[in-house]
């Protein structure tokens, strides 16, 4: 594996100011030599005047959070980080690769969850280079790659993990939503290791049901909170029972048999369960009208 390493250079705004001088002088040289018709010297003067001209295909600079990556002949030769303006040998290629932090934003991947129910996921993933030579050498787009690679991150991940958990102590991909990017990030920064980039960041920007199926898990979501709803109010309603019949047992105010018990326990769970206001009916007997004689 091609590792970076830094490569020094000469500082291009000295080694400019003497290029410009060296050609100056080169030039006065062959203008002089033109006049005294010294061939030899036309000669001299008009071979030193092209190598000043080509030391200027040397000059290249490294804007801020930028690098430069240096290599001669096909062979890696460093990485220039310094901004500023450079000389190198002419002979190098120069390839520019941006230090900047850069993110973006997955495609929506439909993928199906642990409990095979097909899922619509996306991911923000923040990244940036951090070895040149890596990024530059051992992938063909280290750009693409990381597009590539952290959809395929993202993909796995979903499958592992339920949309929803139904039971206790089960992560759940809306439910966990912290601790699954945590370990997005993780997976995708493993993909990654060997393109010369650092992940920063990787979250959950998009998560919903796929549309075929949604309406169908929004009842079952309803449902679910319904019943759970239903099984507090039961367990507080017997609760309540107990305790109105253990009062009237202390008190002593009512003495009831078995049977009127179990009546009084069915309507005040009736009452205590119901959904609606209870609405109280009084029965009344009335007396037959004795007839006048």
């Amino acid at each position: 594996m091609i590792v970076e390493k830094q490569r020094k250079t000469l500082p291009g705004i000295p080694f400019l100011a003497i290029t410009i001088t060296s050609l100056i002088a080169v030039f006065i040289l062959f203008v002089t030599a033109i006049g005294s018709g010294a061939k030899p010297m036309v000669v001299l003067t008009l071979f030193l005047g092209l190598l000043n001209i080509s030391l200027f295909a040397g000059f290249f600079y490294v804007a801020p959070n930028r690098g430069k990556v240096l290599t001669l002949f096909g062979k890696y030769k460093g990485t220039c980080r310094e901004p500023g303006l450079h000389w190198a040998n002419i002979f190098f290629a120069k390839q520019d690769v941006s230090l900047r932090v850069h993110n973006f934003d997955t495609n929506h991947l439909k993928v199906n969850d642990q409990t095979g129910n097909p899922i619509e996921i996306g991911a923000v993933v923040v990244w940036r280079v951090v070895d040149t030579a890596e990024a530059v050498f051992e992938v063909e787009n280290f750009s693409n790659y990381v597009h590539v690679q952290s959809e395929a991150a993202l993909r796995g991940l979903a499958t592992r993990y339920p949309y929803v958990a139904y039971e206790e102590d089960t992560d759940s991909l809306t439910g966990n939503m912290e601790s699954i990017s945590e370990q997005l990030k993780a997976e995708i920064q493993e993909r990654l290791a060997k393109a010369g980039v650092d992940v920063l960041e990787a979250r959950i920007s998009h998560l919903a049901y796929a549309p075929e199926i949604a309406a169908a898990m929004l009842q079952r979501q309803q449902a679910s909170a319904v019943v759970a709803a239903r099984t507090e109010i039961v367990e507080g309603a017997v609760g309540m029972v107990e305790l109105a019949l253990q009062r009237l047992k202390d008190d002593g105010m009512v003495q009831l048999d078995a049977e009127k018990q179990a009546a009084m326990v069915s309507n005040l769970m009736v009452v205590l369960c119901s959904d609606r206001a209870a609405q109280p009916v009084i029965n009344t007997t009335a007396s037959p009208t004795p007839h006048p004689r």
